[in-house]
């Protein structure tokens, strides 16, 4: 039995020594020391032997299978930091094969219209203002001066969500929260961009949903001279400094007088298809806040005047941009974002 077990150690020794990969090893494992293996045969056969000889082969089969054991845990240990030298040389990476270029977004047109507005305002002295989409009536309508039933609410298609709840028709609501929140009822100089929402048949000129930025400014004695002023400055800025505007008188609930304003074409006044040959564009409604709509936000219509505009983002982009159609702002469409690098 001692020279079978020795004999069994040599072979065992001998194919782990040979095993080319971890599932030959495996195999002897289980071959050598596995229920069925040799070493577990030999020492089924124990009990024919003497009192004496047993301990001493006990002994022995345990020093075989240690031997075997060891050498199997050495082996895989080997072969183990073989397969990670083999794969790593499978995925080595050549540092010097020239980058993959990646690709960079562009700010949104509109998106880059609205900051250039606020960057424009900030330096002026206003500050940025937000509000709910979803809004209260009242805000929507009755604190700027358009009661339940007002024929003018006719002009303002809007989505009602509850009889008192509806999507904002514009960001003039901003405008009347903030001038009821200032409790000191001190000076205030806002502008409001954000989206908005009227029922409207989409076409290439019209939106159920679009951007647009009020700008309010309340203070004592302020003048229709502070607005054509205000937005003079503005136009210049977006649209350049060659540029003029004029008032036309109009009518707005939230601000009287009220005026739209048209900015000089780039066709210099010669008259174009974009101006209609009339060398002039209208771009924005505008006036002097309403004395009801003060009063109502807790400001002395005696003491206190100020000026308001609704400014259309997208139609200033159109203009700004050459865009014909103001769909292409929402359908995502690469070919007309990528027009628009940002490092423009």
């Amino acid at each position: 039995m001692e020279q079978q077990l020795k004999q069994l150690q040599t072979e065992a020794l001998t194919q782990i020594e040979t095993a080319a990969d971890l599932k030959q090893l495996n195999d002897v494992r289980v071959a050598y020391l596995g229920k069925k293996g040799p070493v577990t045969e030999v020492l089924k056969g124990m009990g024919k032997l003497s009192a004496e000889e047993r301990p001493k082969m006990g002994a022995l089969a345990n020093e075989v299978r240690g031997a075997i054991a060891s050498a199997i845990e050495a082996k895989q240990t080997t072969l183990e930091q073989q397969a990670i030298q083999e794969q790593l040389a499978k995925e080595t990476v050549d540092i010097t094969l020239p980058g993959r270029p990646v690709k960079t977004g562009n700010h949104h047109p509109l998106t880059r219209v609205v900051e250039e507005i606020e960057d424009l305002f900030i330096g002026m002295g206003y500050s940025v203002a937000e509000g709910p989409e979803v809004e209260k009536d009242y805000y929507n309508f009755e604190a700027l001066n358009l009661p339940k039933g007002h024929p003018a609410r006719d002009m303002q298609d809007s989505f009602y969500i509850t009889e008192d709840i509806l999507l904002r028709t514009h960001t003039s609501p901003v405008q009347a929260r903030t001038m009821e929140k200032n409790t000191e009822k001190g000076p205030v100089k806002i502008i409001c961009p954000g989206k908005v929402f009227r029922r409207d048949n989409d076409d290439a000129t019209h939106s159920h949903q679009f951007m647009q930025i009020e700008g309010l400014a309340v203070d004592e004695n302020i003048s229709m001279g502070d607005l054509k002023g205000t937005l003079e400055t503005f136009m210049k800025k977006v649209f350049g400094e060659d540029r003029e505007i004029r008032l036309r008188p109009s009518f707005f609930p939230f601000t009287e007088p009220s005026v739209e304003v048209d900015v000089s074409c780039m066709c210099g006044g010669k008259g174009c298809n974009i101006c209609k040959h009339t060398g002039w564009i209208e771009v924005l409604g505008a006036g002097m806040v309403h004395p009801n709509v003060l009063e109502m936000a807790g400001y002395d219509s005696e003491k206190y005047t100020g000026f308001a505009f609704g400014i259309g983002a997208e139609r200033i982009a159109m203009l700004k941009y050459g865009i014909d159609d103001i769909r292409l702002f929402y359908t995502d469409d690469l070919r007309f974002l990528k027009q628009f690098s940002v490092h423009e």
